[in-house]
């Protein structure tokens, strides 16, 4: 299921909830591929995407497939690496090390967040802003897509 949501009349922001967490079995999550790459490659709108990943994990084979996918087709992307609220301060430094070096991105290209206690709103916020900034003169939409 794709959800849309239309923020201040400005703009969408598209959830696809639980792609690569839902329990459903692999042929249903195969299925979910082409119409995934199919909604991403054919929005003229699409301004970026916001991948989720767990801080306390290491990005997942599905993390890193589509990290590639959207690199190689050229889609902005944010990469935000949640509950960092559930880690300490130097196992949060550690795993965001290691999701930087398997995403060969910048420690700074990362965002790290917390629903909980705030952390990294602003810094969220201010990315978003600038992927949005591209072209306010057009409908825009800014996915949310979470692997692994």
């Amino acid at each position: 299921m794709i959800n849309f949501f239309r923020i201040n009349g400005e703009f969408f922001f598209v959830d696809l909830p639980g792609y690569g967490f839902a329990r459903v079995p692999e042929r249903v999550r195969a299925q979910w591929k082409p119409m995934v790459e199919s909604y991403l490659l054919g929005r003229k709108s699409l301004r970026g995407v916001v991948q989720i990943m767990d801080v306390r994990h290491l990005p997942t084979v599905d993390d890193l497939q589509l990290w590639s996918w959207l690199k190689d087709r050229h889609i902005p992307a944010i990469p935000v690496l949640t509950k960092a609220d559930k880690l300490n301060q130097n196992k949060r430094s550690v795993q965001v090390k290691a999701a930087a070096q398997a995403l060969d991105i910048r420690l700074e290209g990362i965002v790290l967040f917390s629903s909980t206690t705030g952390l990294g709103r602003e810094e969220l916020m201010r990315r978003l802003q600038g992927l949005l900034e591209v072209s306010m003169n057009e409908p825009s939409a800014v996915i949310r897509g979470e692997l692994g």
